[in-house]
Order: structure tokens, then C-alpha cells, then sequence
């Protein structure tokens, strides 16, 4: 049997290995283990004899359609049925490793193997990835590190179930031609399952031959009216209410326990009443540690309750508190230690100390708001620790809990489930440690469920940040020099402790703290073309541990700059849009969404209190880092009314490359569009004496769904790599709504949540 250049190799029922080459040969298991009736060709497709194809999907579906979008670039390219795909969860494998998430957080974990570890293709990346089992669902990377895998893999598949049906009917296998489930050549046809078996004895070509076409659907395809050729493979189900989250699980003798934490410092549990809880019935037990405490029931009311009734207090101190947070990081703006991160020319000697304009803004922290909160359940049975949980990193979290009770990583066994959304929420690992060793204490399955008291204070939030942007402008009003000065702590380290090192969440906060993080400030240096440019982060320590968020720094950064833009061409008495357009001969493509999102949302010139307001932004792709990323211009209009300010409408146009599935790229901008509204309206976290002072989401100022505006989507019919759109539609929302505000009331709002000054 002969190994592809791409090392492909094909394992039949009773199993087999899967060769990954990358520089230097290493083997792993075959991740997928077939069914009686079922022939597993390699790391990702299954054949069943019922024709029946099943697809193996690394990542976890948080509402971004990936079980839909990895098994449709595999039924594109292997000519499947779309109703006879199948989806199942991937094991946990190097084979599944993303070297593309790995190489865009080297400066988490490379060190001074950073400038090694670039790219997706360099070996250390890699290596990273696949030591690490590095599944990771983040930062929008699916498409670019698994789409070319996928496609090869289903080539050869096809190329195999071709050769099969040749040799029976005794003709090439290259003339025959994958459809709808079959193979056919002439009148001759065969299905797949009947020929799969069978075709798992042939070798696959070297390269796989893969169709000259890759997946995609063109905007201008989407005819009105008409169903989806590819309709999402989870809809059914999450209408009808038989989708499984982490919450629908149930195991035989299983029990239920809520928790609670200390306030955000370092806390120490001192004392509860335990007689506080007798005479609850359904309590089954009382679990502590030094930082928690959980009552078990059998039923979560219950075990909430006696929680509740037995009083727990901790000691604490360096309790995370807003205002020493917002200090802290006025003091470091003001005279912090910087570095400078992005350098173009000399704009410190062109701005100096009399800058045309100068403008501060400041961004609170931001809430996840999920609307399942964190959930996991977990057995303990001879050794063996069984985990159901929603985790957008199964590998790291399978590390952790199997850290949590002393046992070898091979006897934890991780059942990934969806996310009831995430908005990288689930990157943390706590529960599904807490629930291991909650297991462990009472001795029967327990399912551990956060109040939504205690989603709010252990769900880290989005950094806050304090920037500083200053311009010097010429006579005609272009921008000759552009200085971005912005405070916050390194966020990125800390996640990375915690993710990799499995530090705890206030020691990582103050040892990482006070890093510079290069990622943390992505997005800062414009997309406009200025001569002179710097970008310098002032690294501050806040008592506040902080994590990933949906957008990540795109979502501020964008603000800043999209709001300081707008002040730039306010100063110079200029049209905005233009004057963004003037400044991006070296962007087409946001040039593009530019001038398409002024005809969408009918533009007109965004002059005092026409109510109107514009912003755009662009997203690199590591993995196509010339030819790459996502593009996205929105106008929103606004206006005050009885309420004090509604925004009418939002219409956005992007451009993400070529598109797969144009149903769910349109799904994730919009959904971005509104989740980037709550953000910008509301969503953020103040802290006294380490408690969040909003715990319920009635309190969070969300915008409700009478508050939601119209929404508009076009996507640029692009032939640029694909790029995900789920971070994209997020982060424009806020500086195109404070552009809007600013031209209905004549105020600026240099601040997120918006409102959060006053109107």
C-alpha cells in the first residue's frame, strides 16, 4: 500500500494507523473507530454500508455552524449526499492539531522561539500544535487550518471508491465521476456503501486527485426565496429541542451540585454553617477546598439552597476593585513604561507635544453573557474520569482535571458537547475540574451547574483599556502622523498560564500582568495608509484576572480608531467616508465594503443630525497573511427618542474571501452585528471589593429584541482565501453606532458601553 505525499493512509474496520508528515514522520492511532457495518477511511470520514457518511469535527459548535461547514467541504469534494451526512464529535488527537491557532499564539508560549514559531508552516509551530493535541476552537481559525486537510482527505476517499467500482466494471477509475451518493461511469453506478469495504484495500494516488473547483457559493447565487443548498445539519434538531447541550445530560444515580466561589482576589474559604442546611431535603452531601464550596442534591434546587442556607465567607485579600482598577490604569497612561510595538517613520517628533488632535477613551470590562451557563458532569469509575462538558479546549481540559485528581491523562475520557454560546468563555477550564473533584469526593456522577451569580464572577472578563490616540494633520486635512498609546494589562499571558501552565487565575493575573502583548493591541494600527505611525502598549497590573472575548482586541481597538477617524475628519470639516477612502489606496478590498456599504445603507454624507454614522474594519490572517482576512464596513443610523437613544438600523457589508456557506456566513454577521450592539450598549462589569456589583443579565443594559434595528448583510463576491466572519461582524458595530450618536446628538461618546457616561 502506497503512503501520499500529504500521508494519507487507509485504515479499514478493524482499524489502522494514520501517518502525519510534517518534516519528520510520527504515527497516531486512528482517531475514528468504526461501527460494525462502517470502514473508516482516515482521520475524518466513515463509510457506512447504508451509504451513510460520517464526518468527524474537531471543533466545538458554539452557534458558528462548524458541523456544518466541515462536513459540506467533504461532501463537496467527495460528491456525497448532503442527507446522508453524519457528524460526529473527533476524538482527541494530534491528528486534528491546529497549526494555525499555534502559530498566531506563539508569543503566549514560544518564549524566545517566537520568531520560530510565525507561521503555520514552521516546524515548531506544528510541533506545538500536535504535542499540545492543540483542538482548539478559537479565534476564528477553523476554515484555515482544516479545509485543505478535510478536501484531501475526501479526495482520496473518492479516489478509492473510484478505483473500486473501475475494477468491477473494468474501466479507469479516472473517467468515473462521484454524485449524490454514487459512483458512475456511463450507464454503470454503485454506492458508496456498497463499494466501501471493498475500496479500503486500494491505495490512495500521490497527491490525492482533488476536484479542480474548491468549496464555495457566490453571493450572487442566493436567489431570494430559495432554501440553502447546504442547510445547517443542526437546525433541525435545536428546533425541536432534541439538541444536547451540557445541561441535558443525565446518568443513572446522578446528582447535582452548585457552587460558590470567593469574591476575585485571594480568597480563602474560612467558614460555613453546615447546620444551616439540615432538614433541606435532597441534600446528599457538602464538598470543600481551600477557594470553594459546593452542596450536592438530588436536584440542583436543592443542593442551591443549602448552599445558600450554610453561609460560606472567605477571607480575602487584593480583592479586584473598579475604582483602583481605573487608577492603576490612568496612572500607567500617564506615565507608565511603554513599548512600542508598531513603528512606521517619526511620529513622535512630527506629533511632539501640540498634536492637531489628541482624544482619550476607555473601555470597561466586558461581560460573555452566555446564555448556558458553565456546566460539566462527571463520573469516576475505577480510575477512569468521564467528562461531559462544552469546551472549546478539550486536550487543555482533559490536562486539568486529570492534574486535579492525580490521575494519568489517558484515564480521563472527554465526551466534547456544544456550547450554548461561548464567545470564548469556554477556554476557562474551572468546571470541569471542580465537577472532577466534586465526582470524586461524593462518589456517584455529578452534574455541576454555575448560578448565574457565578458565571459572572469566574467568567474573566474582557480586558479594560485606556487609550490615548493623538494625529498631526497637514492643511488639507490628511493625517501626517498617528500615535496610539493605549494601558491594560498583558491579557493574553495570563490567559496562557492558565490555559497551558495551569496557573491560578489571580497568580496569573499579577505575574503576566504587567507583560507587553502584542496581541492584546491587534487591530491598533490602522488600516489607513499614514506615513508616520506608533502603536505603544503600557503594560499595568489590575488584580483582575481577564480572558479571551469574542472580537478579542479587535473589539476595542477598532473604537478607537474608527471614532478617532471620524474626530480627524470632523476636525477637518470633511465628508467621512471619503475621507476614510482617501487613506486606503492600499486596501481594495475595504475600499470595496466602503463604497458598497454607502449604497446599502443609504449614505448620505453623515452631516450634523442626519443621525447617521460609519465605521470599517480589517482582520489579518496569519495563515494568508498578504492576500488574507476579513474586511467589513457598517453604517448605523441612531437617533434619541422617549428611551434615550435607539439605533434604527445596521447595514454591513464584508468581504471574507471565498465563501462556503453563504447561509451561515450571513448568520454570523448578524449575529455579530447584535452581539457587538449589547456590547456597545451595555454587557460591562464593575467590581466592588471583588464582586461583580450586575449579576443578572436583566441588569446588564442588553439590548432586548425590541430593541434590535434592521439589519443588513451583502458580502463581497471575493476570490481571497476564506475567512471566517464570526469575529468580524462583532467588533465595527460600536464605533459606527458612536459615529451615529455623535451626528443625532453632537456628542462624542469615547466610551464602552456608550451610555455609560450619561447622554
Amino acid at each position: 500500500m502506497q503512503l501520499s505525499r500529504r500521508g494519507l493512509l487507509v485504515g479499514a474496520a478493524g482499524g489502522g494507523l494514520l501517518v502525519a508528515y510534517a518534516l519528520m514522520p510520527r504515527r497516531y492511532p486512528l482517531p475514528l473507530s468504526p461501527a460494525p457495518g462502517e470502514t473508516a477511511f482516515n482521520a475524518w470520514i466513515k463509510v457506512a454500508r447504508d451509504g451513510v457518511v460520517s464526518v468527524a469535527v474537531p471543533q466545538c459548535e458554539m452557534g458558528q455552524g462548524i458541523t456544518t461547514l466541515i462536513p459540506q467541504i467533504v461532501a463537496m469534494e467527495l460528491g456525497a449526499d448532503w442527507r446522508q451526512i453524519a457528524v460526529e464529535p473527533a476524538a482527541i488527537s494530534a491528528q486534528y492539531a491546529n497549526p494555525v491557532l499555534a502559530a498566531r499564539w506563539a508569543g503566549m508560549w514560544a518564549g524566545l522561539g517566537e520568531g520560530l514559531a510565525g507561521s503555520p508552516e514552521d516546524l515548531l509551530a506544528r510541533r506545538f500544535a500536535e504535542s499540545h493535541r492543540l483542538m482548539i476552537t478559537a479565534d476564528g481559525t477553523a476554515l484555515a487550518a482544516y479545509e485543505e486537510p478535510v478536501r484531501e482527505a475526501a479526495a482520496g476517499v473518492r479516489n478509492l471508491l473510484a478505483q473500486a467500482a473501475a475494477d468491477r466494471w473494468g474501466v479507469a477509475w479516472e473517467e468515473c465521476e462521484a454524485e449524490a451518493g454514487f459512483i458512475l461511469h456511463d450507464r454503470n453506478r454503485a454506492r458508496f456503501g456498497e463499494l466501501a469495504a471493498e475500496a479500503a484495500t486500494y491505495s490512495v494516488p500521490s497527491p490525492a486527485v482533488m476536484r479542480p473547483e474548491a468549496p464555495r457559493e457566490r453571493p450572487r447565487d442566493a436567489l431570494a426565496g430559495l432554501p440553502p443548498r447546504y442547510p445547517r445539519l443542526d437546525a433541525p434538531s435545536k428546533v425541536d429541542g432534541s439538541f444536547a447541550f451540557a445541561g441535558d445530560i443525565r446518568l443513572p444515580n446522578m446528582v447535582y451540585a452548585a457552587i460558590a466561589h470567593g469574591p476575585i482576589g485571594e480568597t480563602v474559604l474560612s467558614r460555613f454553617e453546615p447546620s444551616g442546611a439540615k432538614g433541606i431535603v435532597g441534600l446528599v452531601g457538602v464538598v470543600r477546598t481551600p477557594h470553594w464550596l459546593a452542596a450536592v442534591g438530588t436536584s440542583w434546587w436543592a443542593a442551591d439552597r443549602a448552599l445558600a442556607a450554610m453561609r460560606p465567607r472567605f477571607d480575602a485579600r487584593s480583592l479586584a476593585d473598579s475604582g483602583t482598577i481605573d487608577n492603576a490604569m490612568d496612572a500607567a497612561l500617564r506615565s507608565g513604561r511603554a513599548h512600542r510595538l508598531a513603528e512606521i517613520g517619526d511620529p513622535d517628533a512630527l506629533i511632539g507635544t501640540k498634536p492637531s488632535l489628541a482624544s482619550r477613551y476607555e473601555v470597561a470590562p466586558a461581560l460573555h453573557v452566555t446564555v448556558e451557563t458553565s456546566t460539566a458532569t462527571a463520573r469516576l469509575i475505577d480510575g477512569t474520569l468521564e467528562l461531559w462538558v462544552a469546551t472549546q479546549a478539550p486536550e487543555q481540559a482533559r490536562r486539568a482535571a486529570a492534574r486535579a485528581l492525580k490521575l494519568a491523562e489517558a484515564d480521563v475520557v472527554i465526551y466534547p458537547l456544544p456550547a450554548g454560546g461561548s464567545f470564548d468563555r469556554r477556554l476557562e477550564q474551572d468546571v470541569a475540574v471542580e465537577a472532577a473533584i466534586i465526582a470524586r469526593e461524593v462518589g456517584r456522577p455529578v452534574q455541576l451547574v454555575y448560578s448565574r451569580h457565578q458565571e459572572t464572577l469566574r467568567g474573566w472578563p474582557r480586558t479594560p483599556v485606556i487609550a490615548l490616540l493623538a494625529a498631526k494633520t497637514v492643511s488639507s486635512g490628511g493625517i501626517a502622523a498617528w500615535r496610539a498609546r493605549l494601558a491594560l494589562p498583558g491579557t493574553s499571558h495570563e490567559f496562557a498560564s492558565r490555559l497551558f501552565d495551569l496557573a491560578g487565575p489571580f497568580a496569573a493575573a499579577v505575574d503576566n500582568g504587567e507583560r507587553k502583548d502584542p496581541l492584546a493591541l491587534e487591530g491598533a494600527a490602522p488600516p489607513y495608509t499614514i506615513p508616520n505611525l506608533a502603536v505603544d502598549h503600557v503594560p499595568v497590573e489590575i488584580g483582575l484576572p481577564t480572558g479571551r472575548y469574542r472580537g478579542n482586541a479587535n473589539g476595542y481597538t477598532a473604537f478607537f480608531t474608527e471614532s478617532f477617524v471620524d474626530e480627524l475628519a470632523h476636525l477637518a470639516r470633511r465628508e467621512p467616508l471619503s475621507f476614510r477612502i482617501e487613506m486606503l489606496a492600499g486596501d481594495e478590498r475595504l475600499v470595496g465594503c466602503l463604497i458598497a456599504a454607502s449604497r446599502l445603507g443609504q449614505w448620505g454624507g453623515g452631516g450634523d443630525a442626519s443621525g447617521q454614522g460609519v465605521a470599517c474594519h480589517r482582520i489579518d490572517d496569519i495563515a494568508a497573511p498578504r492576500k488574507g482576512g476579513g474586511r467589513i464596513a457598517v453604517i448605523a443610523t441612531a437617533r434619541r427618542d422617549a428611551s434615550g437613544v435607539r439605533v434604527d438600523s445596521l447595514a454591513a457589508v464584508a468581504d471574507i474571501g471565498r465563501i462556503i456557506n453563504l447561509d451561515i456566513a450571513r448568520q454570523q454577521i448578524e449575529g455579530g452585528l447584535v452581539y457587538g450592539l449589547g456590547m456597545a450598549m451595555g454587557g460591562a462589569a464593575a467590581y466592588d471589593r471583588g464582586i461583580p456589583e450586575s449579576s443578572r443579565l436583566a441588569s446588564l443594559d442588553l439590548p432586548l429584541m425590541a430593541d434590535c434595528p434592521r439589519i443588513s448583510v451583502e458580502f463581497v463576491d471575493s476570490d481571497a482565501p476564506p475567512f471566517d466572519p464570526g469575529e468580524l461582524g462583532a467588533v465595527a458595530v460600536a464605533p459606527a453606532v458612536a459615529n451615529a450618536l455623535f451626528s443625532a446628538t453632537g456628542l462624542r461618546f469615547r466610551r464602552l458601553p456608550l451610555l455609560s457616561e450619561g447622554l
